[in-house]
Parts: structure tokens; C-alpha cells; sequence
């Protein structure tokens, strides 16, 4: 019996969690099945395994806190997005924005715990979607950040040397880098 009560119990529990997260990822045919999103990811891989849906998966999961105050939220993002990278093929979707912007994202967020590993992802970002400007101008503000303004400049020159569009976009970034702003890219810029 006692047995029997614990199992009721586990079950009750497990429900009751489960309707707390029902909205954990609505953007599309997709729905969560656990607090850990485990069931989320694997549907992904299963079925679509696509950069979008990951994509839209991961900007929700973002939205439960703010990475650079919470080192839990942080963590979690950084597997998820690992996960992402790992389970999307470069070669497949190196042409795919979606793609370049988990790319892009991910090393973002290893900024905020270890600039080296960061380096690496952007590096990768760049050599696996170098069509994209926003790729470069996030490499180059990352470099911007570690006080390595002359590496910031080389990867925006080389960036218009490789045909990234829009071009706009890396001339604008240059020229406050020239204006020696902090940030190569306004809000509204961006």
C-alpha cells in the first residue's frame, strides 16, 4: 500500500509540474513534457531537427531570466545551445540564418563565462557562416570587449573582403569602430 501511495504521489507531482510548463515552447507544432525540456529537445531531434525550431526553442527558453544575472540560467543555456550546435549539421545549414544566429548566440553566452571558449565559438560562427555581417560584427565587438581593437578591425575588413551582407551593416560598425564607440552597432542598428 505504501508503495502504491508513493507511485500516486510521484504521478500527482509529475502532472502538476508538467501544466506549469505547458507554454514552455509554443512557437510551433512543438509542446514541452518536462521541467528540463529534455522531452522538447528530443521531439526536435526527432521530428524536425531544424535550425528555426531550435532557434524559436531556445529565444523562449531565454526569456525565463537574464543569463548574465542568473548562473543557473546561464548554464542551462549554454547545454541547450551546445545541444543545438551539436545536433545541426554545418554543412547542411552553414547557409541557414537561423543557424548563424545559434551560432552567433551561443558564443555570446560563453562570453559571459570564459572568453577563451567564446573566441573559439565565434571563430567557428565565422568560418561556417561567413556570408552573414552580423556573424563578423558580433566576432569583432567580442574582440572590441576584450580590448583587442586592432583584431576587431581585421575581422571587419576581412568581412567586406568576403562579400558578408548587408554591407551596410559592416560599414556602419567600422565606422564607429573609427569613432571609437563602445558599441559597433546601435540598437536600432542592429
Amino acid at each position: 500500500i505504501t508503495s502504491i501511495m508513493n507511485r500516486v504521489r510521484n504521478l500527482k507531482n509529475k502532472y502538476r509540474n508538467e501544466e506549469n510548463i505547458t507554454d514552455e515552447f509554443n512557437c510551433t507544432k512543438i509542446s514541452a513534457d518536462t521541467t528540463d525540456n529534455s522531452g522538447t529537445v528530443n521531439q526536435i531531434m526527432m521530428t524536425t531537427n531544424n535550425p528555426e525550431d531550435w532557434l524559436c526553442f531556445l529565444l523562449k527558453l531565454e526569456k525565463k531570466g537574464v543569463p548574465q544575472m542568473d548562473v543557473s540560467l546561464l548554464n542551462r543555456l549554454i547545454g541547450r545551445y551546445s545541444q543545438a550546435v551539436a545536433a545541426l549539421p554545418a554543412e547542411k545549414y552553414s547557409q541557414d540564418e537561423s543557424y548563424a544566429r545559434i551560432l552567433v548566440r551561443f558564443a555570446e553566452l560563453k562570453a559571459l563565462q570564459d572568453p577563451e571558449e567564446a573566441r573559439d565559438q565565434f571563430h567557428l560562427a565565422r568560418l561556417n557562416c561567413k556570408k552573414f555581417a552580423f556573424v563578423h560584427v558580433a566576432f569583432a565587438q567580442f574582440e572590441l570587449s576584450q580590448e583587442n581593437e586592432k583584431k576587431c578591425k581585421q575581422i571587419l575588413q576581412k568581412a567586406v573582403e568576403c562579400s558578408a551582407v548587408p554591407l551596410e551593416l559592416l560599414e556602419t560598425a567600422l565606422q564607429n569602430l573609427h569613432l571609437r564607440k563602445k558599441q559597433l552597432l546601435s540598437d536600432e542598428e542592429k
